[in-house]
């Protein structure tokens, strides 16, 4: 069997757990027969390509030239009218005037026959363009590969439009997989509606919808209204092989407690600020460690600063590769007090580290992890009577290390990814 994969970002180039849970579903169907196909917009040649194959979509040229390059702007909803219209153009003046933009940048945006485009790849304000224009040449590459996969698979709101164009344009089946969703982005007054749409018309257009937890699929079941029989549940894994036993050094004698992830609303780091503060007024021997960047940065450092615990907070700034890894052979404690996490890969990789590991109940991974703490996101003090616990009774701290280890030896992508070729059957058998 074979699949053509849509993807945003592989190893080692990753802001976050979407390209380390597409290597090991890559890997893990190859150990299942199935070859992959892995396209991405900006590949920078150093990605490990022993288990797939890459396609670089800023090396493709496009040759299916769009009449629908209006629908797709359309869709995506990118196009605005800039701030230097006339102001006082009476209804008929503005209606010709946006009529007027907007045909200009439709023409700007048309991909001519045999051109490129140099995708950054990244998660910058041009995001909708490349959305976009990733669907044209995601179409370009399937008519052009069409003869060597049997499926096509795309991985969350990015890539749907380009899995979209390539069911179109080979009448292949599509499975899209489901790793967040708006729901889990952010309140409901701040979800972006171009996201939500896109993330609509991806599910409502795939075979089948695979999502990497029951609580996802339920958001995907209730909130976007998709028929039930087409969501499968695939809960993620992590990935053993390759990794070696890391010895570091410490440069302080405290204990550590440690958040890896992105600084942003749904991972809720300001509830890992506030249980920090309630464990530093009950013992002193700790340091806390916040690994990560994002829009909230600013905002917990001054939330640390506040509440007087500076000379105990750390902050690294974004790891990857080998300095997670480090990060959690540091750490005493790990922990993730997301408000919503479909999956959260992160506890699992510190649990492999032989890092006990404490979770909100808001995430998939708990429901597949028993030896994790699980504390709701908001329950300040439960967290910090769980982070002490760890920290102040060694018997229980090995007791979850050891069972955590061996638990997630278990979660391994090898197993999850026979779900995932049992669902490709189905849509070809369909």
């Amino acid at each position: 069997m074979r699949v053509l994969m849509f993807g945003w970002e592989f190893p080692p180039h990753i802001a976050g757990g979407l390209g380390t849970a597409c290597e090991g579903i890559v890997k893990g169907l190859a150990s299942n027969g199935v070859e992959t196909l892995f396209v991405m917009p900006s590949a920078s040649g150093d990605e490990d390509e022993t288990y797939t194959r890459i396609i670089n979509a800023s090396d493709v040229a496009v040759d299916v030239v769009s009449e629908t390059t209006s629908s797709f702007l359309e869709k995506v909803k990118f196009i605005h009218i800039g701030s230097n219209l006339i102001p006082y153009a009476d209804p008929e003046e503005f209606s010709r005037i946006v009529e007027e933009e907007r045909e200009r940048q439709i023409k700007d945006f048309r991909i001519s026959y045999g051109q490129k485009y140099q995708f950054s790849g990244k998660y910058g304000k041009n995001l909708m363009e490349e959305v976009a224009r990733y669907a044209m040449v995601g179409g370009t590459i399937a008519m052009q590969h069409k003869d060597e996969f049997d499926v096509i698979h795309a991985h969350d709101w990015l890539t749907y439009y380009a899995g979209i164009a390539a069911k179109e344009l080979t009448g292949k089946p599509l499975v899209i997989h489901v790793h967040a969703t708006s729901y889990d982005r952010g309140s409901v007054e701040q979800i972006d509606t171009r996201v939500l749409d896109i993330e609509t018309r991806g599910m409502q257009a795939a075979d089948r919808v695979i999502t990497v937890s029951d609580l996802t699929r339920n958001i995907v079941v209730n909130r976007y209204g998709i028929d039930p029989a087409k969501v499968v549940t695939v809960h993620n894994a992590v990935d053993f092989s390759g990794r070696e036993n890391i010895e570091v050094s410490r440069g302080v004698k405290e204990k550590t407690v440690t958040f890896l992830g992105r600084i942003t609303y749904q991972k809720g780091p300001e509830y890992f600020i506030e249980a920090a503060a309630k464990v530093l007024k009950r013992t002193k021997n700790v340091r806390f460690v916040m690994a990560g960047s994002g829009d909230m940065m600013n905002r917990c450092i001054r939330h640390v600063a506040r509440l007087g615990i500076s000379d105990r907070f750390h902050f690294t700034g974004f790891l990857r590769g080998a300095d997670v890894q480090k990060m959690f052979a540091l750490s005493d404690v790990y922990i993730m007090p997301s408000i919503s996490e479909p999956f959260g890969i992160s506890p699992l990789e510190a649990m492999r580290t032989g890092v006990p590991s404490i979770i909100s109940k808001q995430s998939g991974a708990a429901e597949v992890l028993k030896y994790a703490f699980k504390v709701d996101f908001w329950d300040v003090d439960a967290m910090a009577d769980d982070i002490y616990a760890l920290l102040h009774y060694p018997a229980l701290a090995s007791f979850s290390a050891h069972e955590g280890y061996d638990e997630v030896n278990e979660l391994k992508w090898n197993e999850a990814t026979k779900k995932l070729k049992a669902v490709y059957e189905s849509v070809l058998n369909r």
